[in-house]
């Protein structure tokens, strides 16, 4: 063989082994997360128990369909500590592998949330912490809450490995961590790219797609998931400012309807705040049959109320409408403060309708009956004529025992004691009951002269 024929035979194996090795490695990339399935999963605004059952339903349908990786997209200012705890329980239940995917802000129990989750990555203008437990009034709240709220976070941040100092320093002020900007008496936020260093996040990536590839998904089929109509609904009926709202609107319009003729407006407001609470309630699944129950039996109640003396009967459909709604509440004190907001606004509201108004100006005069049949206004309504008892007249008509007789030219209509007296016989009136006026025969030794 000569070297040429040596030269062009190695020039040839080289070009085959070239080509195979890229269409090797184009086979590969291309397969990268074929023919798997990601859930993307929306974990945004307000963190409170509407979004608990959206996360339950999820979850629970992507663990049926066989799923091989869920995203939890993080976008939230954070929320109820009761919901967080309940989400958390699905993230520790969850045996499928997940990713919260930190698109803005991983706030209070957002961070708590995103901690649960098996890896954190999060977008360049990210930001996640500030975690300190606050009362729905802005209030810190007390010890007890905070350490039991620093110990959750800690536990967290454990459960996936990363170091619980920071997840401490997130919730609880106390800890010094001034190299992350986080002195003692502040609380610790993380960016990107202090969060992966700290091992808080995996990777720091400009958007979904980007974090397909890291997680070796590319070619994976996405698909996302978004809250129904009922859903979206309860999440905000369920909000803790929504509720004290309804339950004004509810209380107000029943106190209104009470001095309104029939069933109108009013009414049919207070009603549909009443319906609405239960409906966000019974979606989020934070009311059962017995508080329907309870609150039917207290609406009948009430009702019979206008039928029954006594007050026994309006006083128990108003305690069992109150312990209805408690029972409707996962936080009894924030059920209670919503409750005594209600009466509060109601009580001021009323006030204002019924004397700053007036019952005669201004709207409130469609909706209330203030119009009366006075005698001022010219309405009669029966008047008893007492100067005609004792007068004599004469029977225009037979009496039997009613008739028309005439007294001094004026014919009124009379009607006997119960006795037939016959035309043109002599009558005396014995006594008037308003429009009833009472006669009995003259005998002839009875008649004046």
């Amino acid at each position: 063989m000569t070297r040429t024929w040596r030269l062009r035979l190695w020039l040839t194996l080289f070009m085959l082994a070239t080509a195979a090795s890229l269409v090797l490695s184009f086979d590969f990339a291309a397969a990268e997360g074929e023919g798997e399935t990601v859930y993307v999963i929306p974990v945004e605004d307000t963190v409170e128990r509407g979004m608990a059952a959206f996360l339950k339903r999820t979850t629970g349908e992507a663990e049926e369909n066989g799923v091989d990786h869920i995203i939890f997209e993080v976008d939230t200012p954070g929320g109820r500590v009761d919901a967080a705890g309940e989400i958390g329980e699905i993230f520790q239940d969850l045996d499928i592998p997940n990713t919260a995917f930190v698109t803005s802000r991983a706030y209070s129990a957002g961070s708590y949330i995103a901690l649960n989750a098996d890896s954190i990555y999060m977008k360049p203008q990210a930001t996640m912490g500030a975690s300190g437990v606050i009362n729905s009034d802005g209030t810190a709240a007390d010890k007890k809450a905070q350490s039991a709220w620093i110990s959750s976070m800690a536990a967290a941040a454990e459960t996936n490995g990363r170091d619980p100092l920071y997840a401490r320093a997130m919730a609880d002020a106390a800890v010094d961590l001034p190299d992350y900007g986080a002195p003692e008496g502040e609380f610790l936020t993380l960016g990107p790219g202090e969060a992966e260093e700290v091992g808080y996040a995996e990777g720091i990536v400009e958007d979904r797609n980007e974090l397909l590839n890291e997680l070796s998904l590319s070619g994976a089929e996405v698909v996302e998931q978004n809250p129904t109509l009922s859903e979206n609904a309860a999440r905000f009926l369920t909000d803790p400012v929504v509720i004290p709202i309804l339950l004004s609107v509810a209380s107000l319009g029943l106190v209104v309807e009470l001095y309104s003729p029939g069933f109108g407006i009013p009414g049919t407001m207070g009603a549909t705040a009443l319906v609405l609470f239960f409906y966000g309630h019974i979606v989020a699944g934070l009311a059962g049959y017995e508080a329907i129950i309870l609150l039917v039996l207290g609406i009948g109640l009430i009702v019979a109320e206008f039928f029954l003396p006594g007050g026994i009967a309006g006083i128990a459909g108003v305690a069992a409408v109150v312990f209805s709604l408690m029972l409707s509440s996962a936080d009894m004190g924030h059920m209670a403060m919503s409750i005594g907001i209600a009466l509060l606004v109601t009580v001021i509201v009323s006030v204002i309708l019924f004397k700053t108004m007036g019952l005669e100006r201004g709207f409130f005069r469609h909706i209330i009956l203030n119009d009366s049949t006075s005698s001022e206004q010219g309405y009669v309504s029966s008047v008893n004529r007492l100067d005609l008892i004792g007068l004599e007249g004469t029977a225009v008509t037979p009496l039997r025992p009613s008739g028309t007789a005439e007294f001094d030219g004026e014919r009124l209509d009379v009607v006997t004691e119960g006795v037939f007296i016959g035309v043109n016989q002599k009558v005396k009136i014995m006594k008037t009951e308003g429009s009833r006026i009472v006669v009995r025969e003259l005998k002839k030794e009875e008649e004046t002269t």
